[in-house]
């Protein structure tokens, strides 16, 4: 595995529950705080109390802009002037160019050709230059490298840097506000996984509001890199980089700095189908009336399939992203 990229000179290390209050703060009055949902017909299936936390609902359609916005506000005025580059397949990308929109500075984005066309056409409408990609064969954070050496920009990674980690834990925090505020306790948490930033950060909010809660990542099947890094005790890479619907979702490996966290506080990983995934997108739009992408809808997809047991329990599911292609939206429809 590449070394890790850092954001700027002397980051934060390993965040901690007060640097998520923190970027608390700094996101306040631009990321939206997104609802919890509850749905009767999904408690009746799980035999739980399930509150989901509908993320497609943010600011560029994902819990990205929380983290992108984090990093980018907490750089120094001469660091951030300097523009940022991240790579990304398409979530983060659209946090990033929005974030650095709103803080008037240029922004680069390496991104896989085989993107998603939505994505794509979002994170250039939002102003952001980018740098295509074959994930199957290239390595994106090589390409990252050189354009921060070409421009002098700031790399903003998608999801191992302490900034992004913090604040895509305001996601977790957010919601274990609004379950504390009902009188709650929140047993288990879902969390759908790529590279482990929203995980950890997620954990950290988590795990300080209810430290006997289980908290699981979820990802798609052949790409359960967590599941199988939580198991070994050491970082562990997928065989490829490409292959599944849930693009969101399709990193190398854990990044060192959320495992960090991750392998502290999460129970264990659950993975799912690519079938199951788009099932669960077809469940959202039916019965919730919410536009999932694949990526975004693995930890719904755990509830429905039962791969996750939470009878009797109170759950908190994170519903990461809705940035999906209309051909895979139809897809998904007419699977089921």
């Amino acid at each position: 595995m590449s070394d890790p990229i850092p954001l700027f000179d002397n980051p934060i290390s390993v965040p901690v529950i007060a640097d998520v209050r923190a970027a608390a703060a700094r996101i306040a009055g631009q990321a939206v705080r997104t609802p919890l949902i509850e749905n009767a017909a999904l408690n009746e299936l799980t035999g739980a109390r399930v509150f989901l936390k509908p993320e497609n609902l943010q600011r560029t359609g994902s819990f990205k802009f929380r983290g992108a916005f984090n990093a980018i506000s907490a750089m120094p005025d001469n660091v951030r002037s300097r523009g940022v580059v991240a790579c990304s397949s398409g979530n983060h990308a659209q946090g990033v160019a929005a974030a650095a929109r709103l803080h008037e500075i240029a922004a680069t984005i390496v991104m896989p050709a085989d993107a998603p066309k939505a994505k794509i056409e979002g994170t250039r409408a939002l102003g952001a230059t980018i740098v295509p990609y074959d994930r199957a064969s290239e390595d994106r954070d090589r390409i990252t490298r050189e354009v921060q050496e070409r421009t002098g920009a700031v790399v903003v990674h998608p999801f191992n840097d302490p900034f992004v980690i913090a604040g895509q834990g305001t996601a977790g925090l957010e919601a274990v506000e609004d379950i504390t505020e009902a009188g709650l306790e929140c047993d288990d948490v879902l969390v759908c996984t790529g590279g482990g930033g929203l995980t950890a950060g997620v954990a950290l909010a988590v795990n300080d509001a209810f430290p006997d809660a289980r908290i699981y990542s979820v990802e798609p099947e052949g790409f359960d890199d967590m599941a199988r890094s939580l198991k070994a005790g050491t970082l562990q890479a997928n065989a490829q980089t490409s292959g599944s619907v849930c693009d969101a979702l399709l990193t190398p490996s854990p990044g060192e700095t959320g495992f960090a966290i991750n392998w502290r506080l999460l129970a264990g990983g659950l993975s799912v189908s690519d079938a199951e995934a788009l099932s669960a997108v077809a469940w959202a739009f039916r019965n919730l009336k919410l536009v999932l992408e694949p990526g975004g809808a693995v930890a719904l997809a755990a509830l429905l399939t039962g791969k996750a047991d939470v009878r009797g329990r109170t759950v908190l599911a994170i519903l990461s992203g809705g940035n999906v292609d209309a051909d895979v939206f139809v897809r998904a429809l007419q699977q089921t």
